[in-house]
This record gives structure tokens, sequence and C-alpha cells, in this order.
């Protein structure tokens, strides 16, 4: 049987770190590990547990999700982090992005939708819907993500891989890719993976932001359902 995901669930609120762990726990791919009440605590438990995913709320007395997400992604780069907001559009949820986040879903997703957010973060998909995407173009797509490249590198990219980072951009999942380009999810993922690591870009949200400031693809354009 393969590794299991290992998930910690970080959320002030008791009742609903018992409502996910309930979800989670019925899933034979995924493991949760342990449960924060706060950001603070989340650094801690991450550094001990050492989970491939942190459900994280963004609201919380002493240390919010926002600080907590920016250390824990300057801490463990390998760490994805899905953050947990009650509104979509939510100002807190888009800094958290900021932050280093790889998406966020809504509180009262339906079992499915969090187990498969979970399973995108850890498998390197952004977990974003089309009118979020545009939302956070809309506030900070004017800026680069941290680190990351200009003009230069995309120029960089083969034709496969560019294809590939414009599909990105669309909010396309690896397994959508796939079957546009018609190649198998692997290959997506080692292509996403060239494109990442030659952008500079940390994961795909903000190369997501990177495609539309260097008009990769328009900015008015359509994004896939």
């Amino acid at each position: 049987m393969p590794d299991r995901i290992r998930v910690l669930l970080v959320d002030d609120e008791k009742l609903i770190r018992l409502g996910f762990r309930l979800v989670l726990e019925a899933e034979p791919d995924l493991e949760v590990v342990g449960e924060a009440s706060d950001g603070a605590d989340a650094i801690e438990a991450v550094r001990m547990l050492r989970p491939d995913v942190v459900l994280m709320d963004v609201r919380m007395p002493r240390m919010d999700g926002i600080e907590a997400t920016r250390q824990l992604v300057a801490q463990h780069p390998s760490l994805r982090i899905v953050v947990l907001t009650t509104f979509d559009l939510d100002e807190y949820a888009f800094a958290a992005l900021r932050a280093g986040a790889s998406g966020f879903l809504l509180k009262d997703a339906h079992p499915h939708e969090l187990t498969a957010a979970i399973r995108a973060a850890h498998g390197g998909d952004a977990v974003l819907a089309p009118r979020v995407t545009r939302r956070m173009l809309e506030m900070f797509g004017d800026r680069l993500p941290e680190n990351a490249a200009s003009d230069g590198p995309a120029s960089d990219l083969t034709e496969r891989e560019h294809e590939v980072f414009v599909a990105m951009a669309r909010g396309l999942t690896n397994a959508e890719i796939g079957a546009e380009l018609f190649v198998s999810e692997s290959t997506v993922k080692t292509h996403v993976g060239r494109v990442l690591a030659k952008l500079g870009a940390r994961d795909r949200v903000h190369a997501v932001i990177l495609a539309h400031r260097l008009g990769v693809v328009p900015r008015d354009a359509e994004f896939d359902a």
C-alpha cells in the first residue's frame, strides 16, 4: 500500500477539526497525524509531526493562519498548505496565498471536495476555483511571487513546457492538462516540475500569478471551470 498523505488540522474550533478528522480518516490514503488550535501551535506541530499537507484556518487567536503559513513555507519548502475560510472571496485567504499557501477551501465544502483538495495539493496542483483565480489576480496579479524570475526564464521553456505553463495559467489540473495534450498525468507532472524550476516559482499558485503578469494568457481570458 502506498504511503498515506499525512495531514495536520489547524483550526481554533474543536468541532470543525473533529468534522474534518472524521471525513479524512474514512479515506484509506489519508492520515490525520495531529491537530493544532492556532498558528503558533501549528508551527510546533509541523516540526514534530512532519505532515505532507496542512489544513489551515486563517482567522485564529495568538497567531493567525497568514503568519503561520508565511513561517511554515520558509521553514519547510516542500510542505503544502490549504487554507480554510468561510467566504470564498475572503481577503484573509488571499493574503495566505501570497504568504505561500497552495490554495484554499471553504469550510462547508463537501467531503469529496475536501479529500480532493488535499490530494491535489499533495500532488502539486493548485486548489483554486476559476473565479478565485480571477479575484487573486485582481488583488495582487501585478506583483511577482517572491524569488520568481522575470521575463527571461519564460523564454527558456520548451514548446511543450510552454503549453503546460499556459494550461496551468488557465487553471487546469494535471489530469486535465494530460487529456488536452494527449500525454500521461505522470508526464505532465514532470513538465510542471520543470516549468516551476525554470520560472523560479514555488508552486502552481505563484506560477499562475507569474503567467498573467507576463501576459502568457490575456488578463481578460476566460478560465476553465
